[in-house]
């Protein structure tokens, strides 16, 4: 029988070749130790409140399983085929974004309006923002390629990673807009733009956040002016507003270089709030130490590398942009959320990718490092031929 020709395979809807298995464990790896790390950090908490040990991580398993599921069918789905839903993907997400500015909040207490509660089940518009952003950037420099020094073409680009990022700004979600506008600035870098002219986006995208942080320094947003004054000096309110901060600074500092041991963390006895969401790497560090926390974060940057190497040997334009892209939320997504725990930057309320309990946020990573899969099927394909 004969085997599938590089022509063919870019027309099939489903492809056959090897996925790349070095991706693929490094990312059941990270979900593994996610899911393990995230019951130890959770039972307490969850008996508590939820007169169960085990609510999270067995609403968390059974995101998980769906993930799975979805990632290897999305690596199985032929990448090109995305570049068709690409505009209307945008379009609808930004739509939501839109709406759910103009609802009231989810709560009445709340401060951020982040998510759509329907039923039993809510979900953040922004964590598909961050994959629609990649997916039509991607398809349009990829349609594009030679226009990328045309000033009537580029700045259409900076517009659609800049009026997302605005609206997640306003939820407000500032750590989402960062990512996007710092994902979005790096495809139109990596994509052929002009250096200065990207470095004048990486401007732009710091100028807005900036302008935005301090507006709401000054009290036009009370959201805003709390946490960076809980960054600067956590100790200023020990008990309301730097108690999470404080608690995980303990938590890590506590941990040593070997940990407590699996488990045996003492801060997440309802001292860390809520300690299996955006502050779970601190009950790592408390239960694992410094070196489990470097094993992590050496995991994470595999991931990254074997990512860019996949998206570097990808065929064409469109798949390279994607695997970049994608591969890199992930990256900078940890990054920033470590930054967040150890207090480097201001609490900005963001996961730690394949850690952080969240079933909409989790299902849809898996689904995108299928999308990652798919372009390394496309690869080992077209190398046989």
């Amino acid at each position: 029988m004969a085997r599938p020709t590089a022509k063919n395979n870019k027309n099939n809807l489903f492809q056959k070749g090897k996925l790349d298995i070095t991706f693929l464990s490094l990312v059941l790896i990270l979900l593994t130790f996610g899911l393990v790390m995230l019951f130890s950090a959770s039972y307490a908490y969850s008996l508590e409140y939820h007169k169960s040990s085990y609510m999270f991580i067995a609403d968390q398993a059974v995101y998980a399983l769906v993930g799975i599921i979805g990632m290897f069918i999305a690596s199985r789905i032929n990448y090109r085929i995305l570049r068709a839903f690409s505009l209307p993907l945008y379009a609808i997400i930004n739509l939501l974004l839109l709406i759910l500015l103009i609802l009231p909040p989810m709560l009445p207490n709340m401060k951020v309006k982040r998510w759509f509660a329907i039923g039993g089940f809510s979900f953040q518009p922004s964590e598909i923002a961050k994959f629609a952003v990649v997916l039509l950037l991607a398809t349009l420099i990829a349609a594009n390629q030679k226009k990328m020094t045309s000033w009537r073409f580029v700045p259409w680009l900076f517009v659609i990673v800049f009026a997302t990022s605005a609206m997640v700004i306003f939820e407000p979600h500032i750590s989402a807009a960062l990512l996007i506008a710092v994902i979005g600035v790096v495809l139109i870098y990596v994509g052929g733009l002009h250096r200065l002219v990207a470095i004048l986006g990486v401007v732009a995208a710091v100028t807005l956040v900036i302008v935005v942080i301090t507006t709401q320094s000054t009290g036009f947003i009370d959201y805003g002016s709390d946490r960076i004054a809980n960054w600067l000096d956590p100790w200023s309110d020990a008990t309301d507003g730097g108690f999470q901060t404080i608690q995980s600074l303990l938590a890590i500092g506590s941990g040593g270089l070997l940990g407590r041991g699996l488990g045996q963390s003492r801060q997440k006895y309802l001292w860390v709030p809520e300690p299996h969401n955006d502050f779970i790497f601190s009950i790592v560090c408390e239960e694992l130490g410094l070196i489990g926390a470097v094993i992590i974060i050496i995991l994470f940057a595999l991931l990254v590398w074997r990512g860019f190497k996949i998206a570097m040997n990808a065929t064409d334009k469109f798949g390279s942009l994607l695997a970049l892209g994608l591969t890199f939320q992930v990256g900078l997504q940890a990054m920033l959320n470590i930054w967040v725990v150890t207090n480097t930057i201001p609490n900005t309320g963001i996961s730690l990718p394949f850690f952080s309990y969240g079933g909409t946020s989790l299902v849809i990573l898996l689904a995108e490092m299928g999308v990652v899969l798919s372009v390394s099927r496309a690869s080992n394909i077209e190398k046989l031929n």
